[in-house]
Order: structure tokens, then sequence, then C-alpha cells
């Protein structure tokens, strides 16, 4: 037995092996996840340790804790008396199981935050376990309101279910991907970032505008953009008077824009735009060198295994004071300083 003396997921120093601490969902996030699903009765199938266990339980009056593992089970237990709640039921045994099904058939909400085989190379929802087309199957006549956990990336082509998708973002990574059906769903795709907590859904919002860079950068939180929100965010901006337009885009990075500085929740960073140049390392270091630089941050596409050898060619001979980023498409390269 271990326990996170650290604290980096919890406030408090959580009971744990080394797998179940891996997996386990991160306080803050597990706040989030039961103010969203406060019932009256919630089953968690496949529990692990317990971190989303506890704040059901201060969220719901009564919450069925089920997992096969008894090694994880016990961990739960000795978390949720650490975190001082006593309304659980902790159950041992496979969710897909007509015996469990039985003992928490009066739940209002099913949650599952299934294990990820960390070898697995595709992610579905059939691989996930227990696989989340199972637990649909066997619990949607206990109640239709079911909430899963799936791997974020995760490509929304094989979530054939009719559910929210909701993409949740901590500390500006991509964190969560959570799947809501039944009364659960309030829109098809939904983007959260933490721990701010604003919330963005989707809409019929027009299209975002786009623009040549303008004085001012931002990238927005992976979460709006994964839930392909950026319309929605721009609309939102667009009611406080805040004009935001796409600039560019690849499978790596978003980029938006503005002639004057706006702030959102939904801005990961935010950027002044100092130069552009094309992708030549001897002009880029000239611009560099003009622009008073001590340190340069690469935001194109690099092989990682080259990455230090050109940043530390770049730095070499810059006298200046100032750290600042690079951003790239194609041949084109901006020189911007975060705010």
């Amino acid at each position: 037995m271990t326990r996170d003396k650290h604290t980096i997921k919890f406030t408090k120093p959580i009971y744990s092996n080394s797998e179940g601490l891996q997996l386990s969902t991160p306080e803050i996030v597990a706040k989030y996840i039961a103010r969203r699903l406060k019932t009256d009765i919630i089953a968690d199938l496949g529990c692990g340790i317990g971190g989303q266990v506890i704040f059901f339980a201060k969220e719901c009056r009564k919450v069925y804790a089920v997992e096969r593992n008894p090694e994880k089970l016990e961990y739960a237990k000795q978390n949720c008396r650490l975190y001082g709640v006593d309304n659980v039921e902790f159950i041992l045994g496979d969710a897909l199981s007509p015996e469990i099904k039985e003992k928490v058939s009066d739940a209002d909400i099913i949650f599952s935050d299934p294990a990820r085989p960390l070898s697995e190379k595709e992610r579905t929802l059939e691989n996930l376990e227990p696989p989340i087309p199972k637990i649909i199957k066997m619990y949607s006549d206990v109640t239709p309101d079911l909430a899963f956990h799936a791997p974020p990336q995760m490509p929304p082509e094989r979530i054939v279910l009719d559910s929210e998708r909701e993409y949740l973002s901590l500390n500006g990574q991509l964190n969560r991907l959570t799947l809501y059906s039944g009364s659960l769903k309030s829109c098809d795709r939904s983007a959260v970032a933490l721990p701010g907590g604003v919330r963005l859904g989707s809409s019929d919002a027009p299209r975002i505008r786009k623009s040549p860079v303008c004085d001012y950068v931002y990238e927005p939180e992976p979460s709006v953009v994964k839930a392909k929100l950026l319309n929605e965010l721009s609309q939102n901006l667009a009611k406080e008077n805040k004009d935001v337009f796409f600039y560019k885009g690849d499978e790596r990075r978003t980029l938006l824009t503005s002639s004057k500085l706006i702030g959102s929740d939904f801005f990961k960073d935010s950027y002044r735009f100092l130069a552009s140049t094309d992708k030549d390392m001897p002009k880029l270091k000239d611009v560099l060198k003009n622009l008073k630089a001590k340190n340069v941050v690469l935001r194109f596409d690099i092989d990682p295994k080259n990455y230090w050898q050109i940043r530390t060619k770049l730095e070499e001979g810059l006298a200046g004071t100032r750290t600042l980023h690079v951003f790239g498409f194609g041949n084109e390269l901006i020189v911007c300083e975060k705010i």
C-alpha cells in the first residue's frame, strides 16, 4: 500500500497503489463531475480507489461503489473514511453481472469510468473495461441517465452514441471526455475549462471569421478546440464587444487573433504579436536578435530529437532579456511574447 504524499491530484494523502493513482480522477475534476451529476442515488461502476466516489457522496444522498478488484475496493473504503463520507455502499463484484445490476437497480444515474488498457493502440468504446456498449445494454432499463468517461483523444466517429460529448481541460491540458445520455444530455458537444469552471455548449453559432495575424494572438483551451466550439467562443465574445478571429490551425495547435487585447477564461494563453518571417533559421535568428530575445520557445513541427539542437543554435549569441515564442504553419513563422 502506498499513499499519495505529494497530493498532486488530491488535497489529502489518499491510499492507493501506483496504478490506481495513475488512473484516478483529479480531485478538482471529480468535484465538477459530481456537481453536474448531483442526484439522489448514483452508482459508480468500476470505482477504482474511490476518487470520484468521494465527491459523489458529498453531492448525493447515496452512492453505490462497485469494484471487482478487492484491493482497489479496500482503498476506496479507506479514502472515503479519509474524506469523512459515510453514505457509500461498497459492492465487490463484476458490474456486468445480474447480481450487481439488481443491487443498484434503484439508482437514478449510472456512472462509469472504464479502465483503459495501457497497451491498447486503438481506443474504442468496446475495448474499455467494462465496455461502455455492454453497460448501456445492461443498465438502460434501470435508468436512461448514463454517464461515462472515455479517452479524450478518441476520434468522434468511434462514439456512436446519442450522447453529449463534454471535453474538459485542466490547467491548459486536455484531461477528460465525458459522455452524457438521457436527460443528462444538454447539447451535442461542450467544453469545460478548469480550474475556472467555465463551460461552453454547441449551438448554431455563425462561423468564426478568418483574419491575418493581428496585434494579439491567443491559444484557446484544448477542450474548446477538441469540441469544435470556436464558432461558439467567437459568438460569446462578440456579445461582450470582443471581436476575435481565426488565424491558423493544424492538428497540433490553433491560434486566434484580435486587434485589441481581450480576455477569456477559454484562452489557455495570450500573446503579443511582434514579427513574422518565413521558415528560414538564419532569418529567424536575425529577427530574434532585433527583438532582444534571450530564450526561444519553438511552437512549430520539429522532430522531437532535433528540438533542443535547433533551439540551442537559435539562442547562441542572443544577448537580450526576453523569452519569445515562435509559432509556425507551413512556411510562415510568427514571433510572439506571452502576456
